[in-house]
């Protein structure tokens, strides 16, 4: 990482365990959390660039919590969130493995009083949350209570089919700041909210 190598412990056979139980997108608690996937490198590669000092971050679906660790190592204020206290628990003890410390909490999108409640967020990141699954129309109505003008949200994504129009369909209350594609094929998309008031009084 820009500044310094980040040390990661993870499940082992998390891909194993994918496979053997066959999971689909479908299923209730697929346990894509245990594995370090491309998004979430590239996400915390654009994270630990920018070295957000003092920002108040959030991470959804923080998985192993690598973009929220490069958060707090740059001097960030972090709460890392999932739905899987399993994944709360690794991104606890590798933040502590990096001489750093995050704040977790389990959070779903579709009852998420939790984040929102403390919005807005200088910076909300999303590491590979857009592939098919019945909770991205909860993501989508949930990202905007996030957010206030200037604002920004990061979603990282290898090319999965929804990503596309989900980052479009986001332009009603955000607008595109710049979007990197990485050696891996990882495009991370920065989105930043637009003044409400100025929206409506265009609109009018």
């Amino acid at each position: 990482m820009p500044g310094g190598q980040i040390e990661m412990v993870h499940p082992r056979g998390a891909m194993e365990l994918l496979y053997e139980q066959n999971f689909d997108a479908n299923d209730e608690y697929p346990p894509y959390w245990a594995e370090l996937w491309p998004s979430s490198i590239a996400l915390a590669r654009a994270v630990a660039a920018a070295a957000p000092v003092g920002a108040r971050v959030l991470e959804l679906g923080c998985g192993l919590g690598l973009p929220s660790i490069a958060a707090a190592l740059c001097g960030a204020h972090v709460l890392a969130t999932d739905r899987s206290t399993d994944a709360l628990t690794f991104t606890t003890y590798n933040a502590a493995l990096n001489g750093t410390s995050v704040e977790v909490g389990v959070c779903s999108w579709a009852d998420a009083e939790s984040v929102s409640s403390r919005a807005p967020w200088d910076l909300v990141l999303g590491a590979d949350v857009l592939y098919p699954h019945a909770d991205l129309t909860d993501l989508a109505e949930l990202l905007p209570r996030l957010v206030t003008a200037g604002g920004e949200v990061w979603l990282a994504d290898p090319g999965r089919p929804p990503a596309a129009a989900f980052v479009t369909a986001c332009t009603r209350w955000a607008e595109s700041c710049g979007a990197h594609q990485d050696d891996a094929g990882v495009t991370v998309h920065r989105l930043r909210a637009l003044d409400r008031r100025v929206e409506e009084r265009k609109r009018r």
